[in-house]
């Protein structure tokens, strides 16, 4: 891409209200993606407050975990991410810090669900929100960092790192080539407006533990190809 992942979904999220959007995206196979994340569709569908994200790839969904290093700094995460057009208010953290993606993740060298015991490396669920970064390499986005001192508004089930993420406990459901999870928002109203893409990426502890905390190492695959925010809800 010419532009970084950051600018581009923000640009996306900024239109997409008045752009012609579908509904479910989808994608052709790219023989070159690992098949666990080489993203063939991506879908969200809304029942009163609850929206389930769907994505669905060429190969066996969380098939590939990074590879366990015994060390949390410079650890990998891999991760099955829904950047939507939402604002982070909407699930709890700071208005305008970014952009709001549901990820289900796996990263085997630590926990960072403070509701259950040592499930890191297993698929589990958070909301994070991303922030441009060029420390980050040539993604050029992070999961946003906490800066010392700061005191920004952030979920009840934050897990206390020192970034914007939230490890609230919802159980994604995986099997066969679809991964999908089920999460719930204030109203019917803001969960029928959900504007969203589909990536596939790998994330990386920093090695010295400190800002950037946590980059975008590596993009697998995005369902739209663009970061146009395409996907829509459907009503269930």
């Amino acid at each position: 891409m010419s532009r970084s992942l950051f600018a581009a979904v923000t640009a996306a999220a900024l239109v997409a209200a008045t752009a012609a959007q579908s509904h479910e995206i989808k994608a052709k196979a790219a023989e070159a993606v690992t098949a666990s994340f080489d993203i063939l569709s991506a879908s969200a569908e809304a029942k009163d407050h609850l929206v389930t994200f769907t994505m669905r790839t060429r190969g066996t969904v969380g098939a590939d975990k990074p590879a366990k290093t015994g060390h949390f700094a410079g650890s990998g995460v891999h991760a099955y991410v829904w950047p939507t057009n939402l604002d982070p208010e909407t699930v709890g953290f700071e208005k305008g810090s970014g952009i709001l993606a549901a990820a289900v993740t796996a990263h085997p060298d630590f926990n960072d669900e403070p509701l259950f015991a040592n499930r890191g490396a297993e698929w589990h669920f958070h909301w994070v929100v991303l922030a441009k970064d060029p420390a980050c390499g040539a993604a050029g986005l992070k999961v946003r960092d906490i800066e010392p001192g700061a005191k920004p508004r952030l979920p009840k089930t934050w897990p206390g790192a020192p970034i914007f993420i939230d490890s609230p406990g919802y159980r994604p459901r995986l099997g066969g080539s679809a991964v999908r999870v089920t999460v719930p928002f204030e109203s019917a109203e803001v969960a029928r407006s959900v504007g969203f893409d589909a990536v596939t990426t790998a994330l990386k502890v920093n090695g010295n533990l400190h800002a950037p905390f946590l980059c975008v190492s590596g993009v697998f695959k995005v369902a739209s190809g663009d970061l146009s925010l395409p996907g829509r809800v459907q009503a269930k």
